[in-house]
């Protein structure tokens, strides 16, 4: 079965939207999954399709940037088809020539998609790590903030104090969820520190 997923961001012209669907309708399309949303948001659309799809299918897209948001996002979706037994057409690489992961020189491209990727992310880390450096060297770098757990005592002693739950995340800096959390783990371990001494009655 040959499926086909559009896309267009909420601020894009109806006339795009409408060119991708005739598009895989041409393409041969039995089923299309399309929606207006953000590449950077969550795409349930594209999640539904590639729950759809079986073994033996193809998944089309008009062009790359319909689909992933990134060269690492591709790929991620790409092994989430091939896990199925899914074939990917982008139909526009952007040099007008379509990519088709079925072929020899589909998977090459993904091949070299994932090495500039690896690329990509070796260059952000190295980048990351000098700026760690001069940050440390002119004295700026406050290293990783601290953790919930990290701050349990100060939870604790602002819920002795009668402070809500609410006003000690938001002083803290840290979500509600982990001072419910941090207070939960105190109290469970009360009774055993706080017992009565040489087994009195309480």
């Amino acid at each position: 079965m040959i499926v086909g997923y559009a896309r267009v961001s909420t601020t894009e012209q109806e006339a795009g939207f409408e060119a991708q669907l005739r598009d895989l309708k041409a393409a041969g399309c039995e089923e299309v999954f399309s929606e207006r949303i953000s590449a950077a948001a969550q795409r349930p659309r594209l999640a539904d399709v590639i729950q759809f799809v079986r073994k033996g299918d193809t998944l089309i897209v008009t062009k790359l940037d319909r689909l992933a948001r990134s060269t690492a996002d591709l790929l991620a979706i790409v092994a989430k088809l091939e896990a199925k037994g899914v074939g990917l057409i982008v139909q526009s690489m952007g040099n007008g020539e379509p990519l088709d992961t079925r072929s020899p020189t589909g998977k090459l491209m993904l091949t070299v998609l994932g090495a500039v990727a690896e690329f990509e992310r070796s260059l952000m880390l190295e980048r990351q790590r000098e700026g760690i450096q001069r940050a440390k060297a002119e004295g700026k770098y406050k290293g990783q903030a601290p953790t919930a757990r990290a701050k349990a005592a100060e939870i604790v002693r602002l819920a002795a104090d009668g402070v809500t739950r609410q006003e000690t995340a938001k002083r803290l800096g840290i979500g509600i969820a982990s001072v419910y959390r941090i207070l939960a783990e105190q109290k469970a371990v009360q009774p055993a520190n706080g017992a009565p001494a040489n087994g009195a009655a309480a």
